[in-house]
């Protein structure tokens, strides 16, 4: 079996950014360099030891926690300190700008990943299509089941799995949820509430997510015969041997409207079975977790693509693949290795 992620260095991902930087501006930008944090933990001990509120500091998009990256970020106010004291994350100034970094706000992604504990063989590839999936990233432990209890106003099941994570040694919001219920035993919207904004609409978006990844997959098998499954936490992935008319798949919310009938009768069927309706994704009690919902495409390139075969120095007897690619703001670099690899 294939090994990814053995050292952080074998996963490499630096944003691609069409920013224009100043020398004045009301935000001050870096590149975030990091191992072993998730984006969001990173920026989180960054405020802190900044001793600046959290909101101040913005990004584009999530990076892997066991890998190698580099990003924007933009931090409100004149900061000047950039060699900061903390382990695995580095600062370095890039400029100023009057906009602060969104979600979004990139173009894509460039991958090195090194692909160890391989056989003796040669892969060539220049370019391939690869189904648009969310991968386990984006789910983590709970996610999806934390953001379905939401939306069927199930808070105490929604508290009960977010504190699956709680643990006395972590000072963090799980912390915190498990204080305020204790105090307030029946108030688990006050409770999911100590959980910050930005991962409780995650929770919501996993689930979006799920449906989006389950809808792609039984589009597929309905399509052509030809094809491979890889197992992963809430399933299975689907990867057809051929290219397929890429089209975009909604990403189910409150708002939305289907324009064609098979793509329906997949996501009606799916929701049904999870007890989910369009008029859940309106949450009631938390309101600004409604979600409109959205659109992606079915498929993606992985474009730029270049394959390395070498000796594998931490595998006896192995090969690795060491392969650089570009992947559009928003896909997954894993599933392209599954793609390849299986």
């Amino acid at each position: 079996m294939y090994k990814i992620k053995q050292i952080p260095e074998d996963f490499i991902v630096k944003e691609i950014t069409g920013t224009e930087l100043k020398d004045s501006g009301n935000y001050t930008y870096f590149i975030l360099k990091k191992k072993n944090y998730t984006t969001e933990k990173a920026v989180s001990a960054i405020a802190h030891y900044l001793k600046t509120d959290r909101k101040n500091i913005g990004y584009a998009g999530s990076k892997d926690k066991n890998a190698l990256t580099e990003q924007f970020i933009s931090i409100k106010g004149q900061i000047k300190k950039e060699n900061i004291n903390l382990k695995d994350i580095e600062l370095i100034y890039k400029g100023k700008s009057d906009e602060r970094i969104s979600l979004g706000d990139l173009k894509g992604n460039e991958f090195i990943i090194t692909v160890r504990n391989l056989n003796e063989k040669e892969i060539k590839l220049t370019s391939i299509q690869i189904p648009n999936y969310f991968d386990e990233q984006r789910f983590s432990k709970n996610n999806a089941e934390i953001g379905k209890s939401i939306l069927k106003k199930d808070f105490k099941k929604a508290v009960d799995l977010i504190l699956d994570n709680y643990s006395k040694e972590k000072n963090n919001f799980e912390k915190d949820v498990k204080e305020y219920i204790s105090r307030l035993p029946n108030d688990f919207i006050g409770a999911i509430k100590k959980v910050p904004k930005k991962i409780r609409m995650m929770y919501v978006h996993a689930f979006q997510s799920l449906i989006f990844n389950k809808t792609i997959a039984e589009l597929i098998m309905s399509e052509t015969k030809e094809y491979k499954k890889v197992d992963y936490s809430n399933g299975f992935f689907v990867f057809p041997d051929k290219e397929l008319n890429n089209i975009k798949i909604p990403i189910i919310g409150f708002g939305t409207e289907f324009k064609d009938k098979k793509i329906k009768d997949i996501s009606s069927a799916l929701l049904k079975k999870e007890g989910i309706t369009l008029r859940d994704f309106i949450v009631r009690g938390m309101p600004e977790l409604a979600s409109e919902g959205d659109e992606r495409d079915m498929f993606i390139k992985v474009k730029k693509l270049s394959i390395k075969t070498d000796d594998d120095e931490l595998n006896k007897s192995k090969k690795k693949c060491i392969i650089s690619f570009t992947l559009p703001k928003g896909s997954y670099a894993t599933i392209a290795i599954k793609k390849i690899f299986g």
